[in-house]
């Protein structure tokens, strides 16, 4: 089989050809802003895995920086009735190892994707909706739904393809060994040291045309000061996340350029409303267990939580005006949200009033728990979000931890209040309506990231409305009414928007992405 007889050779072929390049070779050096957690495609549904696996793997479709379809291992689809896709895959498409790409590696991909053991966030809700999928020859699929289903084509971008060998054989410890690691993408995987570094080398046979850079390092530096040092020092030509203090002066420095973009990520603040009593970190007033009671389950408690926060501050302050107070899951100007959810103005004594309606005059104390090596400025964030419900009388503590110790912990339901953030790789709320505050179901793949286990059928309903109606502008104005009641049940509270910037040397250039995905192909050297 390709997985056990080919990778061998590939890679040792990938490491000479690394060797012999590497001291005269284009290569581009980036600084990553968060260390990933697998190199497998399928395991963590997670913006810097993602962005990783993408210079290796492909989806059927592909996204510009705008987030707008565009073809990829897949040239065309259509509908052949409601409930039938047909998708014409590109041919001439060849694996790192030579093998040639057809339409059984993409069904066995589609298979694996939500089998993936002990996954912190799964990938399945992306191909949960097809009911069955067959190739009638090598570069043709059928893909069946249950009922029509509009969003099935930008589902399938979330979708990496792998071998089919590969996707029967390989496990998540096979692709972090670099065992598995073959694509049809424009670099080649060469080298994984983990918390540190992955190289690549350019795919010089990929059917999307050569990239500028016949070599690729992707070193992880969390540190922010380490990350701009390094950048001004030559070490790296570019970074991603600029700390928020250093765009203006890098902004005003000859030698570099800056790219950014409004992206479609939110950070926000997802409650344990499920448990009705004993959840793990919530205390009464004086310090005791909570044992027959979780106010985090009353919507009242959940506004007055919104109402507490200072969403201005937050912007101006921490984030020194690089991210846009959220009042829904997405931005203003992607496509389906509302025009009727102003953000929440910060209102403490609002706050204070919503407690005691609630049952809880005096307050009760409660643990925050936030990665301090994800998001921007995410541990700065959680200090305020700490000092704003303490404010109020929800006297909070912060516990902060690495990003994969708070993924783990998260997925297993360890916390009662958490920060977070999520990008919508839709472009649009229904991701976030699904996967944040969809009613958790491991059948469907609804709420794969629904920490909190918030759960409303009639917020599921309005969701599943909008994702089987055909009409583009109705689907918008339905995926707007689910976002308005998603904000009027609070099972997430809208934080900010962050805003995406990039650095490099100025002979560089990169279209800022709303994704936030770094991608080493679209690295261009200006002419």
């Amino acid at each position: 089989m390709r997985f056990l007889t080919c990778v061998p050779r590939v890679l040792v072929l990938a490491l000479l050809s690394f060797q012999v390049m590497s001291a005269s070779a284009n290569e581009l050096t980036i600084g990553l802003a968060a260390p990933i957690t697998s190199l497998d495609p399928h395991y963590h549904n997670l913006t810097p895995n993602i962005s990783i696996a993408k210079q290796v793997f492909e989806p059927l479709f592909l996204t510009d920086s705008f987030q707008n379809l565009k073809p990829g291992l897949a040239e065309s689809w259509r509908n052949i009735d409601p409930l039938t896709y047909e998708i014409k895959l590109r041919k001439g498409v060849k694996w790192h190892d030579g093998s040639p790409f057809v339409a059984d590696d993409v069904l066995a991909s589609f298979k694996r994707i939500p089998d993936v053991p002990n996954s912190p966030a799964s990938f399945a809700l992306y191909v949960r909706q097809i009911t069955e999928a067959t190739a009638p020859d090598a570069h043709t699929l059928i893909l069946k739904t249950a009922t029509p289903y509009t969003g099935l084509i930008r589902d399938l971008n979330s979708a990496q393809i792998v071998p089919k060998a590969i996707a029967e054989t390989a496990k998540t410890e096979d692709f972090n060994s670099g065992k598995a690691m073959i694509g049809t993408g424009p670099y080649k995987f060469v080298e994984y040291k983990p918390g540190d570094r992955v190289v690549f080398a350019r795919n010089d046979d990929y059917w999307g045309g050569k990239g500028d850079w016949t070599t690729v390092q992707m070193r992880m530096i969390a540190n922010n000061a380490a990350r701009v040092a390094a950048l001004l020092a030559g070490d790296v030509q570019m970074i991603e996340n600029v700390p928020t203090p250093d765009v203006k002066r890098l902004s005003g420095n000859k030698d570099l350029a800056i790219a950014q973009a409004v992206s479609n990520r939110i950070i926000y603040l997802h409650m344990d409303s499920n448990r009705t009593k004993n959840s793990p970190f919530v205390r009464t007033a004086d310090g005791k267990p909570m044992e027959d009671a979780n106010p985090l389950t009353d919507v009242r408690v959940r506004r007055a939580i919104s109402k507490a926060m200072n969403r201005d501050v937050i912007v101006e302050r921490i984030m020194e005006t690089v991210a846009v107070p959220a009042g829904q899951l997405m931005a203003e100007q992607f496509f389906g949200t509302s025009k009727n959810l102003p953000v929440e103005k910060y209102d403490p004594e609002g706050a204070k009033k919503l407690l005691a309606e609630a049952g809880y005059p005096n307050g009760f104390q409660l643990t925050l728990h936030s990665p301090n090596n994800r998001y921007i400025n995410d541990e700065k964030i959680a200090q305020a979000v700490v000092q704003f419900l303490t404010r109020i009388g929800i006297v909070t503590k912060l516990e902060t931890m690495p990003s994969n110790i708070f993924f783990s912990r998260g997925s297993k339901l360890e916390f009662s209040f958490m920060l977070a953030g999520w990008a919508s790789e839709s472009g649009d709320p229904s991701s976030p309506l699904r996967s944040l505050l969809g009613t958790y179901d491991a059948a469907t793949g609804n709420g794969a990231t629904n920490r909190g286990r918030f759960s409303s059928p009639e917020l599921d309903a309005l969701t599943a409305a909008a994702m089987i109606e055909i009409d583009e502008a109705k689907r918008g104005a339905k995926l707007a009414i689910a976002s308005e009641k998603a904000m009027e049940l609070m099972g997430i509270v809208p934080l900010h928007y962050e805003v995406s910037v990039w650095g490099t040397k100025a002979n560089l250039t990169y279209a800022a992405r709303a994704d936030q995905y770094t991608l080493a192909h679209e690295v261009k050297i200006k002419k």
